[in-house]
């Protein structure tokens, strides 16, 4: 016999052999029903994998991500197995589960794919998948798998880089495919597939190498969700960051200044200016001190925080001096200048905690690939601070921060979010710094701290930063994808390697703590991310016009420029479209614009010195005067805008 233990501790006896499906059928026949992946001692296995010595089962279904995963990277084998049928002498690569969906790199030859193809392999797919054929695996030697492969040059690269006695094939249906597994029991529970896109890609990501064609897609295991999500994409193209930044002149790109470099308009640089006026306001009230570094550093700085190591080859290159042997970086963090801005004095334990805040530029050479509007780019502004304190006042300090990205979120319309603390992957030590005592402390620290603010938080493996643990907050949007916003680190490191000190109560020197934070992480990908999820409709207290004054002919241009005084005395940010157009051209071009408020002017509201109001989306708040809409407009605003 082998005792399993179940995720909520409970052990059960089972025959040597027995299959994760078996254990599920022993739990109740709906959960085998449901069932589609396992893991065992932390391995991914499949639903018949024989289970021989005793160990730790987790059963997945659709619900679960890894059940996700194993459906798509199924789904991925069908793909494949459609476009070899569909395409003869295709030669087939790889083919991973990805976040949303799955994708098959494939060299066509001469051939090529096009959306005009996207149903004959949609079709061909669901035919494959109606067969209801099981998924099993096989070892196979090292000899035969390059035999098998013997015309493909792509899997006999990835074969002989592998051991032999740990290769495994894929078989179903007719198909074969080099895997290592991770599959759902049969292609039967596959009952809804779109091929969704196609796109170059080089073999293993290297532009020296061949271009393949990536063909991505996703699959369901009920027609009704591939329909929702086919109507969340569009959805998500509306909202997409890019168009509405366009079509709201916020922000725009020139190739001249180079790639990844947004530049602000006025529109975009008001809501940025207000962003920070906000989160400054904030700040203050919290006991932080503004500071300002430079955009270059010395070499040697970022040698001493570690950053160079880490970054150094894959960042823009030193900027080279007249003097010889003198280099400089692009700043690619503050941290290392504001240890030196802490360092340029020598304090008490009585001066701390200090807390050093500033919205600083920071610079990394993205791939031209990984580009993608303001949520990627080579320049982008962190709203950065750093608290130097005592190791009494951490635990303090750390959910003061909690509290202001709680109100940052809050105030911006963020409801919907967990916590994830973020630690260091044990089986890596390489990738960090510092000792492993500090580490032990940074990461209590944190859990601790979640623990008491009664936050929803997980642990996650191998997220900390290079330096220390660190508290990310997942959000997501109104279209239900999570964005990771606002980040809080505990750092032993850096207060070490730049000799931080404070003199204690006792006289002697004593090692500050670092938090790191920044509650919006950077500007432009958050942002981007408030774009998405508001479409551009952002809260009142933040849009850069809140009223537009349409008047209805030149006749009333005058009240027109009255009432934009009146309403600017009322701190009231609005504008006048001055142009001689039609009134319904001027309410329709207000609306694509997220104007929230339309003032109509006309002769009955210079006669009765009132307004005619109509909120965005159409509503109609009729005549009023221009201290009961400034009343509107306050009561709106406080609604969203919540006091720190």
């Amino acid at each position: 016999m082998i005792q399993i233990t179940l995720p909520d501790g409970s052990i059960k006896s089972f025959e040597k052999n027995t299959t994760p499906m078996d254990v599920a059928k022993s739990i109740s026949e709906g959960l085998a029903r449901n069932v589609i992946s396992a893991s065992f001692n932390g391995t991914t296995v499949e639903t018949v994998t024989p289970l021989t010595t005793d160990g730790s089962l987790v059963l997945y279904t659709w619900n679960n991500e890894e059940g996700k995963k194993a459906f798509w990277h199924s789904s991925a084998h069908v793909l494949a197995q459609a476009i070899e049928e569909l395409y003869p002498g295709a030669k087939l690569t790889i083919g991973p589960a990805i976040e949303n969906g799955f994708y098959y790199d494939v060299d066509f030859g001469d051939k090529s794919v096009s959306d005009k193809d996207f149903k004959a392999i949609e079709n061909k797919m669901l035919d494959i998948a109606r067969g209801k054929h099981d998924f099993k695996m096989r070892a196979i030697s090292k000899a035969e798998a390059l035999e098998t492969y013997k015309d493909n040059p792509y899997k006999t690269e990835l074969i002989e880089n592998l051991e032999d006695g740990t290769i495994t094939f894929c078989d179903h249906s007719t198909f074969t495919d080099l895997c290592r597994g991770g599959h759902i029991p049969n292609t039967g529970i596959i009952k809804a597939v779109k091929v969704l896109s196609v796109a170059g890609a080089y073999w293993r990501g290297d532009e020296n190498k061949p271009q393949l064609t990536r063909v991505y897609g996703i699959s369901f295991p009920k027609q009704k969700e591939l329909t929702e999500y086919l109507h969340l994409l569009e959805e998500a193209k509306k909202r997409d960051h890019r168009k509405l930044g366009k079509e709201l002149e916020l922000f725009t790109f020139s190739s001249k200044v180079g790639q990844g470099l947004p530049l602000w308009l006025p529109k975009g640089a008001a809501i940025r200016e207000r962003l920070e006026s906000f989160l400054k306001k904030a700040q203050k009230k919290a006991g932080y001190e503004m500071v300002v570094t430079p955009h270059i550093g010395q070499k040697e700085l970022y040698v001493t925080s570690g950053h160079y190591a880490k970054y150094g080859e894959d960042s823009f290159q030193p900027i080279h001096t007249p003097k010889e042997g003198e280099e400089f970086l692009l700043k690619p963090m503050n941290c290392p200048h504001h240890c030196e801005i802490y360092n340029s004095t020598q304090w008490s334990y009585k001066d701390l905690p200090k807390r050093f805040a500033e919205f600083g530029t920071v610079y990394r050479y993205e791939q031209s690939g990984e580009l993608h509007g303001l949520t990627r780019v080579r320049g982008f502004t962190q709203d950065d601070a750093h608290i130097f304190c005592t190791p009494e006042q951490l635990d303090q300090e750390f959910k003061n921060v909690i509290d202001l990205v709680l109100y940052v979120f809050g105030s911006l319309g963020f409801e919907n979010f967990t916590a994830q603390v973020s630690v260091r992957d044990l089986d890596n030590p390489d990738k960090y710094i510092g000792s492993v005592e500090n580490w032990k402390k940074a990461e209590q620290a944190i859990i601790n701290a979640a623990k008491d603010k009664g936050l929803n938080y997980v642990i996650e493996s191998g997220e900390a930063a290079f330096y220390g643990p660190k508290l990310d907050f997942m959000v997501k949007d109104a279209l239900g994808r999570q964005w990771q916003l606002g980040t809080i680190q505990v750092d032993y490191n850096l207060p070490e390697r730049f000799d931080l000190s404070y003199k204690g109560s006792d006289n002697e020197t004593h090692r500050p703590v670092m938090i790191h934070r920044a509650p919006f992480g950077s500007m432009e990908r958050f942002i981007a991310i408030l774009l998405e999820h508001t479409a551009g409709n952002f809260p009142l207290w933040l849009m850069p016009d809140q009223a537009i004054i349409l008047s209805i002919s030149e006749k009333y241009e005058k009240y027109a420029e009255k009432v934009l005084n009146l309403l600017e005395n009322h701190e009231i940010r609005a504008l006048v479209d001055h142009r001689n157009e039609t009134i319904g051209k001027k309410i329709r071009e207000a609306e694509m614009k997220k104007i929230p408020f339309m003032i109509i002017i006309g002769e009955n509201e210079e006669k009765e010195n009132k307004i005619s109001v109509r909120q965005h989306g159409g509503e109609d708040l009729g005549a009023i005067t221009i201290e009961e809409f400034a009343k509107i407009v306050e009561t709106e605003t406080n609604k969203t805008l919540k006091q720190f």
